[in-house]
């Protein structure tokens, strides 16, 4: 995709070429999962924003595969920067923004194939008179319900193979973000096996910093693709379903009360359907349970939900 980069200065973003970068990225990944499904396409849905922008939501239901998936593009405008961009910056209050990124989540039908959730996005924060404030973000986590070594190890190899030829010690300050992150307060659980989380990305100057995000952004496929078509054959029965229902349950849960992107594109009055894509089809809860000792549900438990160094 590099074509589609065109040379900008290290300082002056360049959101057109953001922009189209990021529609390509949209294309390729529903093309790349579509194909690893092999039996279902993406619906698409273009949509406008009230406020400003809009964006084009891509969707997949009962697949062979992916038992339900979306991948969304958004590029939204405001006058206000929303209180969840500005909590930990609070010095961009009152500025006008710009928002545009890709979000996906997918959630396969077999209890052995890992959910995974990706996203990219590019902020910019305006005020007459004063030079643009930007910053990139995103990351890629992988959910396992039954956990398996080799998939781990592969897809943080391949994380730390986005990152390094940037510096060598960005994937461990953005392997430990992710930890930090997907990490669901009132569980006292992780989400999952982790990957990358980064945020306010701007120290490397526009065009490395954009390279980053792309490097990223291009990585994802190559880190799950993989691992679907490795597990996507094995045989489950209605406890590994149960089992996985019960684990959405937490993805649930993190993404409705503690997800950056959630809580954005809520308090920016994005459209609902998109924001909400990232939900299950189907999830319960069970009170108080837990699962017995020494089967491969506690496995999951005692060791793969325990952060630790895959590579």
């Amino acid at each position: 995709m590099t074509d589609l980069i065109k040379k900008s200065s290290a300082d002056v973003p360049d959101k057109e070429a953001v922009k189209r970068y990021l529609l390509a990225l949209q294309e390729s990944i529903c093309d790349g999962l579509a194909a690893v499904d092999g039996g279902q396409v993406f619906v698409e849905d273009e949509w406008q924003r009230e406020q400003g922008g809009g964006g084009r939501s891509r969707v997949i239901t009962n697949g062979s595969v992916i038992e339900k998936g979306g991948v969304n593009f958004s590029h939204v405008q405001g006058e206000q920067m929303p209180a969840s961009a500005t909590a930990h910056r609070p010095e961009l209050a009152g500025r006008s923004f710009e928002a545009m990124g890709v979000s996906l989540v997918i959630h396969p039908n077999n209890p052995y194939v890992p959910t995974s959730h990706a996203n990219v996005r590019f902020f910019i924060a305006e005020k007459p008179g004063e030079a643009p404030v930007w910053w990139f973000g995103g990351g890629y986590d992988l959910t396992p319900y039954y956990g398996n070594k080799e998939d781990c190890q592969y897809w943080h190899q391949t994380a730390k193979d986005a990152c390094d030829p940037f510096d060598g010690e960005r994937y461990a300050k953005y392997k430990q973000w992710a930890d930090d992150y997907f990490y669901i307060k009132h569980r006292n659980e992780v989400r999952g096996v982790g990957g990358l989380f980064f945020d306010d990305l701007n120290d490397l100057g526009f065009d490395q910093s954009f390279a980053f995000m792309r490097a990223v952004g291009d990585s994802y496929l190559k880190a799950y693709a993989p691992i679907v078509e490795r597990r996507k054959n094995t045989e489950f029965g209605e406890r590994e379903k149960q089992f996985q229902l019960y684990r959405r349950g937490r993805y649930v849960e993190f993404n409705l009360v503690y997800d950056r992107g959630t809580l954005f594109g809520l308090q920016t009055g994005g459209r609902t359907e998109s924001i909400l894509m990232s939900l299950p089809p189907m999830v319960s809860w069970k009170y108080n349970w837990s699962p017995e000792p020494g089967t491969p549900e506690a496995e999951l438990y005692d060791y793969y939900l325990a952060p630790r160094d895959w590579v």
